[in-house]
């Protein structure tokens, strides 16, 4: 017979204090009303993303011509073995492991002349037949400046409407060897190895480079080739190559953006490739084709500019704002607003309100674009850029772009950032997982610190939310997650956010978390607002601006070290916006600052006893974006 149990009872009996008869044990119901709900375990009936996944979208190895040309040896295969946690010797000859294992990787190399350096080190005799591969092998093997001489033209060869060599035969063995190496990395459930490559426009030697990363296999990824800007330095060929392959295999692909920064103002252009304005067909298509941006990485970080955000104490981050790609033309204001995400996502807006599509709606990633074979950018462990900048005493000094026009526009080693990581939020491990996640923009982008962070948006969120333990199950039942869309505005009602973050386990405190705010009003203008919603320590908020005070520091400068007296582990905060109008569009995105900590030239100068001018940084204040959360009024949906 069935017997009510009290929840006194019941929980002497799930302690083990009691024993029942078996006929008088409680069934299903009586534990459902005993709870209030149909289980004991919090995690039971649990159906959405608990773990988050790092990973580097953006590695080249040997087979890019720039990285081959500059020195690089090591392959994909070295490249999956040094994510997985494997110590490997780099292509100068030092030894090098992560600190941790990532869980994913993306090999993208140039997909112009793909595979041809391998082939022309080696000495292959077609390629040795042409004058330019007879020329290139020549001054590569002199070394030295000869080496670099070679590079340059290489790489300024990638940017001529027809490869110099004929390289069909050796791109297509190249890709064949490169799915290969993926699929005998790749562990479902342990370690992701995505194929994938990067487009490299450059027009006029402005970046317009794209990382294409697949969400399938070799089987389908071998019916296609990497296109290339000799096929077309038109991004909307691009998508157009894109959608063909998933047209012929039934398989699903996407572009990632990045540095448009050294765009000369064209990634985030008001005008398409040929100078038309934009068209709703367009953005749609950019915000389906490109749901990720690559906000940082170690040619600068891309969110802000002071000149963009002024009243933004934090915009004045790793700029990379001399140059464009190619060294080719000095940077100048005018073209900031169409070369930093944050200006993006707030022009978005306008284009939506005036086209009815968002070109510019993008989640926001970090990852390496490292050249030397190994995801390496913690700060104590900064393995460079390229071959020419891993570990030594004088990569901070050594000239990275010589800018004849201006010397006073030189970039400099120092200059270099140790940046950055992506952040997934997925089910599994597993290349469908974390592709989906990516796709739906439930990600975010660290500058190489490994801080877990949530981000919530919805109408409801309040301190008990913000007080639990498992914020995450509140975050989903009551609102969306990062990358998501607001649903109507309530009558009356503001949106809330629900946002934490934790500290990395071996990295620094966290100072404090922010929500960035941009929205566009009926004129069509675009405003933005940063707004401190949680922070260690007891400061309190300027009266005047809303800021809060600087944590301090505890860098020990000489010593390359720090303590974490100051910051907070975690910060958890429900945060309600005070000044939201339902007529307009707006995002919102979350930003983790860190402590003050060493940045990779104080290990450097730590590590060889070196002297570095003043002007090189010292320290560095780890950082995360998520990506935003949007919302459009009833009358725009």
């Amino acid at each position: 017979m069935k017997r009510n149990v009290s929840f006194a009872g019941l929980a002497l009996l799930l302690a083990g204090a009691t024993v029942l008869a078996q006929e008088e044990k409680p069934d299903a119901q009586d534990v459902g009303r005993a709870l209030g709900n149909g289980h004991y375990s919090p995690y039971a009936g649990r159906d959405y993303p608990t773990r988050v996944f790092w990973g580097d979208t953006h590695l080249h190895t040997a087979v890019s011509v720039d990285a081959g040309a500059t020195g690089c040896r090591l392959g994909p295969d070295e490249a999956y073995r040094f994510a997985k946690g494997e110590e490997v010797t780099t292509s100068t000859g030092q030894r090098v492991k992560l600190s941790r294992p990532l869980d994913f990787l993306v090999v993208s190399d140039h997909s112009e002349m793909y595979g041809l350096m391998p082939q022309l080190i080696g000495g292959d005799s077609t390629i040795l037949a042409t004058e330019k591969g007879r020329r290139w092998h020549d001054l590569i093997r002199k070394g030295g400046e000869d080496a670099v001489k070679a590079m340059w033209e290489i790489l300024f060869a990638t940017t001529e409407r027809k490869p110099p060599i004929d390289t069909a035969a050796i791109v297509s063995s190249a890709w064949r060897a490169n799915n290969a190496s993926a699929e005998r990395h790749n562990e479902p459930g342990r370690f992701t190895a995505f194929i994938g490559y990067e487009w490299t426009s450059a027009p006029n030697g402005n970046n317009l480079h794209r990382v294409v990363v697949f969400r399938d296999g070799a089987e389908k990824a071998n019916r296609t080739q990497p296109y290339s800007q000799y096929d077309s330095p038109n991004p909307e060929d691009l998508w157009g190559a894109m959608s063909a392959y998933e047209k012929a295999t039934g398989g699903r692909v996407l572009a990632i953006p990045h540095n448009g920064n050294i765009s000369g103002g064209l990634m985030f252009s008001d005008v398409d490739f040929v100078g038309k304005a934009l068209t709703h067909d367009y953005a749609a298509t950019r915000s389906q084709r490109e749901p990720l941006y690559e906000v940082t990485q170690q040619k600068g970080d891309g969110e802000t500019h002071p000149l963009l955000s002024p009243n933004d104490e934090f915009a004045n981050y790793e700029r990379w704002d001399k140059l464009n790609l190619m060294g080719t033309e000095a940077q100048k204001p005018a073209m900031f607003p169409y070369e930093y995400a944050r200006s993006a996502l707030e022009r978005g807006l306008a284009f939506e309100q005036k086209l009815g599509a968002n070109p510019f709606r993008f989640g926001m990633i970090g990852s390496t674009d490292s050249h030397v074979g190994v995801s390496a950018v913690e700060e104590d462990n900064y393995f460079g850029k390229m071959p020419q900048y891993e570990p030594s005493a004088h990569r901070w000094d050594h000239l990275a772009i010589d800018y004849k026009p201006d010397p006073k526009l030189n970039v400099f080693g120092w200059e270099l950032v140790a940046s950055g990581y992506a952040a997934v939020w997925a089910k599994e491990n597993t290349r469908e997982a974390i592709f989906d996640a990516m796709e739906r923009k439930e990600v975010y982008a660290t500058t190489g610190s490994r801080m877990t962070v949530r981000f919530f948006g919805g109408w409801d969120f309040d301190e008990k939310d913000a007080s639990s333990r498992t914020p995450a199950a509140a975050g989903y039942r009551k609102g969306v997650p990062m990358g998501g869309d607001l649903g109507a505005a309530p009558a009356g009602k503001a949106p809330t956010f629900l946002v934490g973050a934790m500290k990395d386990p071996i990295g620094g405190n966290l100072d404090r978390i922010q929500i960035v705010k941009g929205w566009v009003d009926a004129k069509g203008e675009t405003h933005e607002k940063v707004y401190d919603v949680a922070w260690s320590g007891d400061r309190k908020p300027d009266p005047r601006t809303g800021n809060v005070p600087l944590v301090g520091s505890t860098v020990d400068v000489a010593n390359a070290t720090w303590t974490n007296t100051i910051g907070a582990v975690e910060l958890l905060a429900a945060w309600r916006d005070p000044a939201f109008d339902p007529k307009q569009r707006a995002f919102y995105y979350a930003r983790v600052i860190e402590i003050p900590t060493p940045r990779w030239t104080a290990y450097d100068a730590k590590r060889f006893g070196i002297t570095m001018d003043a002007k090189v940084p010292m320290t560095t204040t780890e950082r995360a974006y998520t990506s935003p959360i949007w919302y459009s009024p009833p009358a725009a949906r």
